[in-house]
């Protein structure tokens, strides 16, 4: 199978259809269709259904698309390591970073590592950390941030351990208060995050242990958004200090939540026995020097 036309049919699936692959292929929709044609008849199956508003993987294009992005995944990492047998690091870091925390954690890594590998790509993913799991496992990104526990799957490195902080309403009868069990807001509606964040089912499950079941206000994937839920008396919202550190919260309560076993533990992650590129691990190296 040749490395472009398998490039072509995940670009693909990506984009949704041919004629937004081949934009961002810089080719023709010619070229792309043709390319996934050569690639159904290497298979013998046909791996898209044609739908009139774009395009779906049929059973065999599922088995293949999942081999394609490991497959390229090592493409790109064998070039990398002839690169840095050649004494140039380059190549790719495809790195998976969360929505929430990234800017204040890992923006100024960027600017050293740009500073010492300047020839190397960086292309983010920012999700949830329960998406980027999945990202890791199909092979979309090469590094991505989990929370702990992490599952068998993967290996990781530690980043960052912190405290979960109460944001309580001006109102709130708890707002002046240092430290308070998770028990004490059991009877409060929750502000959670959206779907797909990892720290929900953390605190869903830090609840349940106290025989309680948050009872849910409303998600947001928007940090500003929370707070102002907070401020408008629709609920608490839980976030790690990292979160509310240097932001100015007045009237509102922020209050650290004494409980050891909800913290918010980020990790570096990766699929256990990967071969990662000497960009991701040199992203590792640094992120050990510097977040220690």
């Amino acid at each position: 199978m040749e490395l472009r036309n398998l490039k072509a049919f995940v670009e693909v699936v990506r984009q949704g259809g041919f004629s937004k692959a081949a934009r961002a292929l810089f080719s023709t929709q010619s070229t792309v269709s043709k390319a996934v044609g050569q690639l159904e008849a290497e298979c013998g199956e046909a791996l898209l259904e044609r739908l009139g508003t774009g395009v779906r993987l049929t059973a065999a294009g599922e088995l293949v698309y999942a081999r394609a992005l490991a497959m390229l995944a090592e493409s790109e990492h064998l070039a990398a390591e002839l690169a840095d047998l050649r004494g140039l690091l380059s190549g790719r870091l495809r790195l998976g970073l969360p929505i929430f925390g990234s800017a204040r954690l890992f923006a100024p890594l960027f600017a050293e590592y740009r500073s010492r590998w300047p020839n190397v790509e960086i292309e983010l993913m920012e999700q949830g950390s329960a998406r980027l799991e999945e990202a890791l496992l199909a092979g979309e990104v090469e590094l991505g941030v989990s929370l702990l526990p992490i599952g068998e799957a993967f290996s990781w490195q530690p980043v960052r351990d912190d405290p979960m902080m109460a944001v309580l309403a001006a109102d709130h009868p708890l707002r002046g208060r240092e430290r308070l069990r998770l028990a004490e807001l059991a009877n409060d509606p929750f502000i959670l995050f959206e779907q797909g964040f990892a720290l929900n089912t953390r605190i869903e499950h830090a609840c349940s242990l106290r025989g309680f079941a948050p009872r849910l206000a409303a998600r947001s994937g928007q940090l500003d958004f929370i707070i102002a839920l907070v401020a408008a008396g629709l609920g608490v919202a839980l976030l790690p200090r990292l979160l509310t550190e240097g932001r100015n919260l007045e009237p509102l309560g922020v209050v650290l939540v004494d409980e050891t076993d909800l913290r918010w533990r980020a990790a570096l992650s990766w699929r256990k026995g990967a071969r990662l590129s000497p960009a991701a691990r040199a992203w590792l190296v640094l992120a050990r020097e510097k977040l220690a």
